[in-house]
Protein backbone atom coordinates (compact mmCIF):
# COMPACT_ATOMS: atom_id res chain seq x y z
CA UNK A 1 0.00 0.00 0.00
CA UNK A 2 1.40 3.39 -1.02
CA UNK A 3 1.48 5.66 2.04
CA UNK A 4 2.57 8.83 0.20
CA UNK A 5 0.19 11.77 0.23
CA UNK A 6 -1.01 13.28 -3.05
CA UNK A 7 1.33 16.23 -2.53
CA UNK A 8 4.33 13.96 -1.93
CA UNK A 9 3.51 12.15 -5.16
CA UNK A 10 3.17 15.45 -7.00
CA UNK A 11 6.65 16.46 -5.84
CA UNK A 12 8.05 13.04 -6.80
CA UNK A 13 6.55 13.27 -10.31
CA UNK A 14 8.34 16.56 -10.88
CA UNK A 15 11.78 15.25 -10.01
CA UNK A 16 14.00 15.86 -13.01
CA UNK A 17 15.34 12.28 -13.03
CA UNK A 18 11.95 10.55 -13.03
CA UNK A 19 11.75 8.22 -16.07
CA UNK A 20 9.79 9.49 -19.06
CA UNK A 21 8.23 7.76 -22.04
CA UNK A 22 11.56 8.12 -23.86
CA UNK A 23 13.07 5.81 -21.25
CA UNK A 24 10.21 3.31 -21.31
CA UNK A 25 9.59 2.84 -25.05
CA UNK A 26 12.89 1.03 -25.83
CA UNK A 27 12.35 -1.29 -22.86
CA UNK A 28 8.68 -2.10 -23.50
CA UNK A 29 8.59 -2.42 -27.29
CA UNK A 30 10.67 -4.57 -29.62
CA UNK A 31 10.54 -1.97 -32.39
CA UNK A 32 9.31 1.60 -32.60
CA UNK A 33 8.98 3.76 -35.72
CA UNK A 34 7.99 7.35 -35.01
CA UNK A 35 5.54 9.11 -37.34
CA UNK A 36 5.15 12.88 -37.56
CA UNK A 37 2.64 15.59 -38.35
CA UNK A 38 -1.11 16.18 -38.16
CA UNK A 39 -1.52 16.93 -41.92
CA UNK A 40 -3.14 20.26 -41.00
CA UNK A 41 -0.59 22.51 -39.36
CA UNK A 42 2.62 20.75 -38.34
CA UNK A 43 4.30 18.39 -35.90
CA UNK A 44 4.12 18.70 -32.12
CA UNK A 45 7.06 17.32 -30.14
CA UNK A 46 4.95 17.25 -26.97
CA UNK A 47 2.97 14.31 -28.34
CA UNK A 48 4.85 11.40 -29.87
CA UNK A 49 3.22 8.81 -32.10
CA UNK A 50 4.32 5.78 -34.03
CA UNK A 51 4.06 2.07 -34.80
CA UNK A 52 5.65 -0.54 -32.55
CA UNK A 53 5.71 -4.24 -31.71
CA UNK A 54 5.09 -5.68 -28.27
CA UNK A 55 5.31 -9.41 -27.68
CA UNK A 56 5.19 -9.82 -31.48
CA UNK A 57 1.98 -7.82 -31.84
CA UNK A 58 1.89 -4.61 -33.96
CA UNK A 59 0.42 -1.64 -32.09
CA UNK A 60 0.13 2.12 -32.43
CA UNK A 61 1.73 4.10 -29.61
CA UNK A 62 0.66 7.62 -28.63
CA UNK A 63 2.56 9.34 -25.84
CA UNK A 64 2.88 12.70 -24.15
CA UNK A 65 6.58 13.51 -23.82
CA UNK A 66 8.25 15.05 -20.79
CA UNK A 67 11.82 16.17 -21.21
CA UNK A 68 14.69 14.80 -19.16
CA UNK A 69 16.52 18.14 -19.09
CA UNK A 70 15.83 21.80 -19.84
CA UNK A 71 16.57 21.57 -23.58
CA UNK A 72 14.27 18.56 -24.01
CA UNK A 73 11.54 20.29 -22.00
CA UNK A 74 11.81 23.38 -24.21
CA UNK A 75 11.52 21.17 -27.30
CA UNK A 76 8.47 19.34 -25.95
CA UNK A 77 6.88 22.45 -24.42
CA UNK A 78 7.11 20.83 -20.97
CA UNK A 79 4.75 18.03 -22.14
CA UNK A 80 1.91 20.45 -22.87
CA UNK A 81 0.55 19.55 -26.33
CA UNK A 82 -0.77 22.03 -28.88
CA UNK A 83 -3.85 21.25 -31.02
CA UNK A 84 -1.65 19.72 -33.73
CA UNK A 85 -0.43 17.18 -31.16
CA UNK A 86 -3.94 15.94 -30.49
CA UNK A 87 -4.74 15.97 -34.21
CA UNK A 88 -1.63 13.90 -34.87
CA UNK A 89 -2.78 11.44 -32.21
CA UNK A 90 -6.21 11.18 -33.84
CA UNK A 91 -4.70 10.73 -37.31
CA UNK A 92 -2.57 7.82 -36.08
CA UNK A 93 -5.46 6.33 -34.09
CA UNK A 94 -7.60 6.33 -37.25
CA UNK A 95 -4.73 4.68 -39.12
CA UNK A 96 -4.57 2.03 -36.38
CA UNK A 97 -8.32 1.45 -36.74
CA UNK A 98 -7.92 0.96 -40.50
CA UNK A 99 -5.24 -1.70 -40.05
CA UNK A 100 -6.77 -3.28 -36.91
CA UNK A 101 -3.86 -2.33 -34.65
CA UNK A 102 -4.55 -1.82 -30.93
CA UNK A 103 -3.74 1.66 -29.61
CA UNK A 104 -1.59 2.22 -26.51
CA UNK A 105 -1.58 5.69 -24.93
CA UNK A 106 0.92 6.98 -22.39
CA UNK A 107 -0.31 9.98 -20.39
CA UNK A 108 2.12 12.36 -18.71
CA UNK A 109 1.21 16.04 -18.90
CA UNK A 110 0.42 18.91 -16.53
CA UNK A 111 -2.27 19.88 -19.06
CA UNK A 112 -2.81 21.02 -22.63
CA UNK A 113 -0.98 24.22 -23.62
CA UNK A 114 -3.22 27.22 -22.93
CA UNK A 115 -1.34 29.87 -24.92
CA UNK A 116 -3.03 32.26 -27.35
CA UNK A 117 -1.66 30.45 -30.41
CA UNK A 118 -3.06 27.12 -29.19
CA UNK A 119 -6.48 28.67 -28.69
CA UNK A 120 -6.30 30.28 -32.13
CA UNK A 121 -5.68 26.88 -33.69
CA UNK A 122 -8.61 25.26 -31.86
CA UNK A 123 -7.27 23.63 -28.71
CA UNK A 124 -10.71 22.96 -27.21
CA UNK A 125 -12.09 21.56 -30.46
CA UNK A 126 -9.08 19.27 -30.93
CA UNK A 127 -9.45 17.78 -27.45
CA UNK A 128 -13.23 17.45 -27.77
CA UNK A 129 -12.92 15.70 -31.12
CA UNK A 130 -10.46 13.21 -29.65
CA UNK A 131 -12.90 12.43 -26.82
CA UNK A 132 -15.67 11.78 -29.33
CA UNK A 133 -13.62 9.83 -31.86
CA UNK A 134 -11.77 7.63 -29.35
CA UNK A 135 -15.11 6.63 -27.82
CA UNK A 136 -16.12 5.22 -31.23
CA UNK A 137 -12.70 3.93 -32.35
CA UNK A 138 -13.16 0.37 -33.61
CA UNK A 139 -9.93 -1.03 -32.20
CA UNK A 140 -8.83 -1.73 -28.61
CA UNK A 141 -7.43 1.26 -26.70
CA UNK A 142 -5.33 0.96 -23.53
CA UNK A 143 -3.99 3.93 -21.56
CA UNK A 144 -1.32 4.19 -18.88
CA UNK A 145 -0.75 7.27 -16.71
CA UNK A 146 3.01 7.47 -16.16
CA UNK A 147 3.09 10.66 -14.09
CA UNK A 148 0.88 13.73 -14.21
CA UNK A 149 -2.51 13.28 -15.81
CA UNK A 150 -3.65 16.85 -15.94
CA UNK A 151 -7.06 18.05 -17.11
CA UNK A 152 -8.16 17.88 -20.77
CA UNK A 153 -4.56 17.45 -21.82
CA UNK A 154 -4.69 13.98 -20.29
CA UNK A 155 -8.32 13.19 -21.06
CA UNK A 156 -7.64 13.50 -24.79
CA UNK A 157 -5.68 10.21 -24.52
CA UNK A 158 -7.73 8.81 -21.66
CA UNK A 159 -10.76 7.42 -23.51
CA UNK A 160 -9.90 3.74 -23.42
CA UNK A 161 -11.07 0.23 -22.65
CA UNK A 162 -8.72 -0.13 -19.70
CA UNK A 163 -6.76 2.50 -17.78
CA UNK A 164 -3.78 1.79 -15.54
CA UNK A 165 -1.71 4.16 -13.41
CA UNK A 166 1.77 3.90 -12.01
CA UNK A 167 1.37 3.87 -8.24
CA UNK A 168 2.64 7.44 -7.80
CA UNK A 169 0.79 8.85 -10.82
CA UNK A 170 -1.99 11.42 -10.47
CA UNK A 171 -5.06 11.94 -12.66
CA UNK A 172 -7.11 15.09 -12.24
CA UNK A 173 -9.80 17.25 -13.81
CA UNK A 174 -7.58 20.28 -13.17
CA UNK A 175 -4.04 20.79 -11.93
CA UNK A 176 -3.80 21.42 -8.16
CA UNK A 177 -2.29 24.86 -8.85
CA UNK A 178 -5.15 25.70 -11.23
CA UNK A 179 -7.68 24.49 -8.66
CA UNK A 180 -6.14 26.65 -5.93
CA UNK A 181 -6.08 29.67 -8.26
CA UNK A 182 -9.79 29.31 -9.03
CA UNK A 183 -11.10 28.11 -5.66
CA UNK A 184 -9.13 30.36 -3.31
CA UNK A 185 -7.63 32.88 -5.77
CA UNK A 186 -4.30 31.79 -4.30
CA UNK A 187 -1.96 29.49 -6.25
CA UNK A 188 0.19 29.01 -3.15
CA UNK A 189 -2.55 26.73 -1.75
CA UNK A 190 -1.57 24.10 -4.36
CA UNK A 191 -0.56 21.73 -1.54
CA UNK A 192 -4.02 21.91 0.06
CA UNK A 193 -5.79 21.50 -3.29
CA UNK A 194 -3.69 18.44 -4.07
CA UNK A 195 -5.04 16.65 -1.01
CA UNK A 196 -8.73 17.46 -1.46
CA UNK A 197 -8.99 16.73 -5.19
CA UNK A 198 -8.81 12.92 -4.73
CA UNK A 199 -6.42 12.32 -7.63
CA UNK A 200 -4.22 9.38 -6.59
CA UNK A 201 -4.15 5.99 -8.30
CA UNK A 202 -6.05 4.47 -5.36
CA UNK A 203 -8.75 7.15 -5.68
CA UNK A 204 -9.10 6.47 -9.41
CA UNK A 205 -9.56 2.72 -8.89
CA UNK A 206 -12.10 3.38 -6.14
CA UNK A 207 -14.05 5.70 -8.44
CA UNK A 208 -13.99 3.15 -11.29
CA UNK A 209 -11.95 5.44 -13.55
CA UNK A 210 -8.83 3.24 -13.52
CA UNK A 211 -8.78 -0.55 -13.53
CA UNK A 212 -5.22 -1.23 -12.39
CA UNK A 213 -2.30 0.19 -10.41
CA UNK A 214 1.16 -0.67 -11.71
CA UNK A 215 3.78 -1.14 -9.01
CA UNK A 216 6.89 1.03 -8.91
CA UNK A 217 9.85 -0.86 -7.33
CA UNK A 218 10.27 0.17 -3.70
CA UNK A 219 7.72 2.93 -4.21
CA UNK A 220 9.57 4.91 -6.87
CA UNK A 221 10.19 4.23 -10.58
CA UNK A 222 13.59 5.89 -10.15
CA UNK A 223 14.73 2.95 -8.05
CA UNK A 224 14.53 0.45 -10.91
CA UNK A 225 13.62 1.66 -14.40
CA UNK A 226 13.87 -1.84 -15.89
CA UNK A 227 11.51 -3.41 -13.36
CA UNK A 228 9.01 -0.58 -13.77
CA UNK A 229 9.10 -1.03 -17.56
CA UNK A 230 8.66 -4.78 -17.09
CA UNK A 231 5.59 -4.18 -14.92
CA UNK A 232 4.08 -1.83 -17.52
CA UNK A 233 4.79 -4.33 -20.30
CA UNK A 234 3.17 -7.18 -18.36
CA UNK A 235 0.01 -5.12 -17.89
CA UNK A 236 -0.09 -4.15 -21.57
CA UNK A 237 0.49 -7.69 -22.89
CA UNK A 238 -2.18 -9.13 -20.60
CA UNK A 239 -4.68 -6.42 -21.58
CA UNK A 240 -3.97 -6.73 -25.31
CA UNK A 241 -4.52 -10.49 -25.22
CA UNK A 242 -7.74 -10.07 -23.27
CA UNK A 243 -9.14 -7.38 -25.58
CA UNK A 244 -8.12 -9.22 -28.75
CA UNK A 245 -10.48 -12.03 -27.81
CA UNK A 246 -13.51 -9.75 -27.60
CA UNK A 247 -15.82 -8.83 -30.45
CA UNK A 248 -15.26 -5.17 -31.29
CA UNK A 249 -18.94 -4.29 -30.83
CA UNK A 250 -18.88 -5.73 -27.32
CA UNK A 251 -15.66 -3.82 -26.58
CA UNK A 252 -17.25 -0.57 -27.77
CA UNK A 253 -20.33 -1.16 -25.63
CA UNK A 254 -18.14 -1.83 -22.58
CA UNK A 255 -16.09 1.33 -23.31
CA UNK A 256 -19.26 3.41 -23.52
CA UNK A 257 -20.64 1.89 -20.30
CA UNK A 258 -17.34 2.46 -18.48
CA UNK A 259 -17.58 6.21 -18.96
CA UNK A 260 -21.33 6.49 -18.53
CA UNK A 261 -21.13 5.09 -15.00
CA UNK A 262 -18.26 7.31 -13.81
CA UNK A 263 -19.26 9.79 -11.10
CA UNK A 264 -21.85 10.07 -8.36
CA UNK A 265 -24.15 12.87 -7.35
CA UNK A 266 -26.75 13.66 -4.71
CA UNK A 267 -29.72 16.01 -4.83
Amino acid sequence: MNSKTAWERQCLLREKDRPTVNDYIPLIFDEFYELHGDRHYGDDAALMGGIARIDGMPVTVLAEVKGRNLNENKKTNFAMPHPEGYRKALRLAKQAEKFHRPVICFIDTPGAFCGVEAEERGQGEAIAKNLMEFMLLRTPVTSVVLGEGGSGGALALGICDRLAMLENALYSVISPRGCASILWKDASKEHEACEILKITAEDMVEFGIAEAIIEEPNGNALNDLYKTAENIKSFLVETLKENSQKDIDILLEERYTKFRKVGEFTE
